[in-house]
């Protein structure tokens, strides 16, 4: 296991406070009243979904996500200030994603820090990594 700073990012991470969520302030998201205001976005693989998943995530693999940018859309009922929090693996894919769904015009959106690996890390172990 990685020694985590006090942000729970692993020392020398690159963190991007303007694209990215850390684990812990997702935690605080989701554990807060305004929970059902925020989407959790997965966008690795169904086989990767398979393995371990993050209650109430919704799965749209990085490869359609472009092609299902009007489903979420539909989603978020059209309002595209809604707040998104994408992730993936290690949080490489899900920078990709944020930036994909800021180009189709939603604007509250960031990539999970370290994705559901480092969630597994330091929030919840009885998420699987892989």
């Amino acid at each position: 296991m990685s020694t985590l700073d006090p942000q729970g990012l692993p020392i020398g991470y690159f963190y991007r406070a303007e694209d990215e969520t850390t684990p812990r302030e997702l935690k605080l998201l989701l554990d807060a009243a305004v929970s059902e205001s925020v989407i959790v976005l997965d966008v690795r693989t169904q086989p990767e979904w398979d393995i371990c998943r993050l209650r109430d995530a919704k799965l749209l693999p990085l490869q359609s996500l472009e092609l299902r940018i009007d489903e979420l859309k539909d989603d978020v009922g059209q309002d595209l200030t809604r707040r998104i929090v994408v992730h993936c693996h290690h949080g490489r894919r899900s920078l990709t994603a944020t930036y994909i769904l800021r180009a189709a015009g939603f604007t509250n959106v960031t990539s999970l820090a370290g994705g559901i690996h480092l969630w597994s890390q330091d929030i919840d172990p009885a998420v699987a990594t892989y």
